[in-house]
C-alpha cells in the first residue's frame, strides 16, 4: 500500500468518525442559505469527496498557498508586536474595551428583531411555525420585547436569560445542529455574566444600587472569563459550520462554487481561478483556521477583519440573505474593540499593561 493510499484510508477514518458523532437528523450551514432544498436533498445524501484526494492532486498548489498563509500570518504577527507600532495604535486602542459588550447588545438585539420579523429562530431554516406551532406569535412578541430590552440596556441580564432559555429549547428541538448557532449562546452569556455595561437605561449606577450583591459577586467572578467564553463560542461555531458544509457534506458547498453569482454568467470558482474542488478544500481551511485562532487568542483583530472581508465578499457574490449573518458580522467587530483578554495566548504572553498587540 502506497503512501497516498495510506493518507486516503487516514483521512476518510477521521472525517467518518467525526460524522457519525455529530451528525444531526435534518440541518443545514450558512453556505446553504442559496441553495434550493432539492439541491440540499442532493447535498446531503450524495456522495462526498475526498478532501486528501485534492490535496494529493493539486500537491503544488496546495503547498504554495500554504506558504502563502503562513508568511501572512507570521508577517502580521511581527508587525502586530513591534513596539513602534503598539506605541502609536495603543493610546487609541485602549479605549475601545468598554464599548465592546455595547457592540455585542446591538448585535443580539437586531438579530432577535431580525428574527421576529423574518419568522425564523437564529436562520431561515428554522421557522418559528416550525419549532413553535401554535405559540409562535408568542415567541415573535417575546423576540422583539427580549431584543428591544438588550438594545435599551433594560433588565439585561433577564432578557438575555430569556435568550438563552429560547436557545436551550431549540437545543432540545434539534440537537448538535445548534452547535452551528452557539456563537448566539456565548454573547447571551456575555451580557448575562456583565450586564448592560454603557450606553444604557440600567447602566453602572443602577446596578450598584439595585443588583443583589449575589450578582455582582458572579459578575465580579466571571466578567474576566466572558470574552472568553464568546471567543470559544464563536470560534466553535465557525469550526462546525464549516466542517459540516465543507468536511462531512462537501457537496453542498461545491454546489455553491460552481453557482452563478449574483447578476454574473460565471461562477466563483472560475473568477478565482480555482478548480471547485480545491476552492471547496481552501475554503474549509480558511474557515476552520479562523475559528482556531478566535479561540487560542491569536491574531484576534486581523481574523476578525478578515472574516468581514470573507463575509463581505460571500454576501456581494451570491446575493445571500443579510439577517443571518448579523451575529457574524457583529461579533467580530466587538473582537476588534476588545482585543486580547489574558486567556488569549496573545493576551497571555504579549500584553503588557497597557500595551497589546494591534492587530
Amino acid at each position: 500500500m502506497g503512501l497516498r493510499d495510506i493518507l486516503k484510508k487516514l483521512g476518510t477514518g477521521i472525517i467518518s468518525t467525526f460524522a457519525l458523532w455529530s451528525m444531526p437528523f435534518f440541518a443545514h450551514a450558512h453556505e446553504v442559505y442559496v441553495l434550493s432544498q432539492d439541491e440540499i436533498t442532493q447535498g446531503i445524501t450524495g456522495d462526498r469527496f475526498s478532501m486528501v484526494t485534492i490535496i494529493l492532486n493539486n500537491l503544488n498548489q496546495f503547498s504554495f498557498w500554504a506558504l502563502i498563509g503562513v508568511i501572512l500570518v507570521v508577517v502580521v504577527f511581527f508587525f502586530s508586536t513591534s513596539r513602534k507600532i503598539e506605541q502609536l495604535f495603543d493610546p487609541i486602542l485602549a479605549k475601545l474595551p468598554r464599548y465592546a459588550p455595547f457592540v455585542g447588545r446591538v448585535t443580539i438585539a437586531l438579530s432577535l428583531f431580525a428574527g421576529a420579523y423574518y419568522q425564523a429562530m437564529f436562520g431561515p431554516e428554522l421557522p418559528l411555525a416550525q419549532n413553535f406551532g401554535a405559540s409562535a406569535p408568542y415567541i415573535t412578541w417575546m423576540l422583539v420585547i427580549l431584543g428591544t430590552c438588550i438594545f435599551l440596556g433594560f433588565y439585561t441580564r433577564i432578557a438575555a436569560l430569556g435568550g438563552l432559555i429560547l436557545f436551550g429549547y431549540m437545543m432540545l428541538m434539534h440537537g448538535t445542529y445548534m452547535i452551528t448557532y452557539v456563537n448566539y449562546f456565548g454573547e447571551l452569556l456575555l451580557l448575562l455574566i456583565i450586564g448592560a455595561h454603557v450606553f444604557a437605561v440600567h447602566g453602572r449606577g443602577h446596578e450598584r444600587i439595585h443588583a443583589p450583591k449575589l450578582l455582582i459577586t458572579l459578575k465580579d467572578k466571571l466578567t474576566p472569563f466572558a470574552f472568553l467564553f464568546l471567543r470559544i463560542a464563536f470560534g466553535v461555531a465557525l469550526i462546525y459550520a464549516s466542517a459540516w458544509a465543507k468536511i462531512l457534506h462537501n457537496g453542498l458547498a461545491l454546489q455553491v462554487a460552481s453557482l452563478p453569482l449574483a447578476g454574473h454568467m460565471t461562477n466563483l470558482a472560475s473568477v478565482l481561478g480555482f478548480e471547485p474542488h480545491f476552492l471547496v478544500l481552501g475554503a474549509a481551511i480558511v474557515e476552520i483556521t479562523i475559528g482556531m485562532f478566535f479561540i487560542l487568542g491569536i491574531e484576534i483583530r486581523f481574523t476578525s477583519l478578515f472574516l468581514l472581508f470573507w463575509l463581505s465578499l460571500s454576501l456581494w457574490y451570491f446575493g445571500e440573505i443579510v439577517w443571518p449573518h448579523v451575529i457574524l458580522i457583529g461579533i467580530p467587530i466587538s473582537f476588534i474593540f476588545y482585543g486580547y483578554d489574558k486567556y488569549s495566548l496573545e493576551g497571555f504572553f504579549f500584553k503588557k499593561g497597557a500595551r497589546e498587540p494591534v492587530l
